[in-house]
């Protein structure tokens, strides 16, 4: 890896959770062929939060380093990002969209009848997440999701009515857990990880342990029930970090009863000074993420418009450069904010080189 790159993906890494988007370049429009778009000198992204920061690296570190202007990255969401991918093909429509999900049926329908008949989907790698804590602390060794809502909510259902949450130690949310204070350390709400932590931990245990059930049987909707299901507690026994694992392991080395949640990769290369806990029975590992044996996993992706390759410059390229050894390995800077490497990346190479299409 150059020194130019080293450095870049250092800086960018500090300044990430800021999440600004990258500024564009302006547009140079170049006429060509009345059956091809007009190209745009830049390429457009947008879809997925969880991919956001991830991609965001991959953009200006590939603006840095190749003759081609940075990337433009936004966010919107998996379901805006596809919306907007769908829409045509030209230069007034993105070139990929991120998501945190498989596009659906209907979505690749929608493309179809608006034009974007071949469509490139590239998985990125796995969004995986781990609770870790001081090797020589608390056993913290075994969590099921409803542990971690009954810990962490910031109101329980109790007798028909919400009330604060109650619980103060671990062993209050579940018997056999240490009886000490609940120090939690949790992706905060502009965190790439944040929204697999709410989906897969929060709001599993809270269907988990009966509480959802509890709320719709007070006469709340599903939407408000989720929301409150999703409501963190604000009296300091869940904090929310929202730089680098770094920042957390800190957290955890200054609190013996703290407990953090890392990407694998951090951990991985932490184990002199964190132990890991499994979740609902199973241990996190880059097989069992990428099964999704392990609960608090799932697959990433970006979808790319093929008809805009060789149209809107720099466009395969970046697509080769963000799943290349370099950057979506495990030893890249990917890994190191969380993203887990996937097992098949060679396979996810060869695709994208040879544009493949679904």
């Amino acid at each position: 890896m150059s020194a130019t790159l080293r450095r870049l993906i250092l800086v960018r890494q500090e300044q990430l959770m800021s999440f600004t988007k990258i500024a564009a370049s302006a547009l140079a429009i170049a006429a060509v062929s009345a059956t091809a778009a007009a190209a745009r000198d830049n390429v457009q992204i947008a879809g997925s939060s969880t991919v956001l920061p991830y991609a965001s690296i991959v953009a200006e570190a590939f603006g840095e380093n190749f003759d081609f202007p940075t990337p433009v990255v936004e966010s919107g969401g998996s379901s805006t990002g596809l919306r907007r991918f769908c829409e045509g093909v030209g230069e007034n429509t993105i070139d990929i969209a991120n998501s945190s999900r498989s596009i659906r049926s209907s979505e690749i329908e929608t493309c179809a009848a608006n034009g974007v008949t071949d469509i490139i989907e590239v998985r990125i790698g796995y969004d995986g997440i781990v609770f870790a804590s001081q090797i020589d602390g608390p056993a913290f060794t075994a969590f099921e999701p409803k542990d971690w809502y009954l810990a962490l909510a910031a109101e329980l259902p109790v007798d028909g009515a919400m009330v604060a949450n109650p619980n103060m130690t671990w062993a209050d949310a579940n018997a056999d857990l240490p009886a000490v204070e609940i120090a939690a350390f949790i992706p905060g709400t502009r965190h790439g990880t944040r929204e697999v932590f709410e989906e897969k931990v929060i709001l599993q245990g809270c269907e988990d342990s009966g509480a959802m059930a509890a709320m719709t049987a007070m006469g709340m909707d599903d939407d408000a029930a989720e929301e409150a299901c999703m409501a963190i507690r604000a009296d300091g026994k869940s904090v929310d970090i929202d730089g680098d694992y770094t920042e957390t392991l800190a957290r955890i080395d200054a609190n013996a009863n703290g407990i953090g949640v890392f990407g694998l990769a951090f951990y991985e290369n932490n184990t002199d000074k964190l132990k890991v806990a499994t979740m609902g029975g199973v241990a996190p590992s880059t097989a069992t993420i990428a099964s999704g044996e392990y609960p608090v996993s799932r697959p990433l992706f970006f979808y790319i418009k093929k008809a805009h390759i060789g149209v809107i410059p720099g466009l395969k390229e970046y697509a080769e450069f963000f799943v290349s050894n370099e950057i979506a390995g495990p030893t890249g800077p990917l890994a190191n904010y969380g993203l887990v490497s996937d097992p098949e990346l060679s396979a996810v190479q060869a695709m994208v080189a040879n544009e493949e299409t679904m």
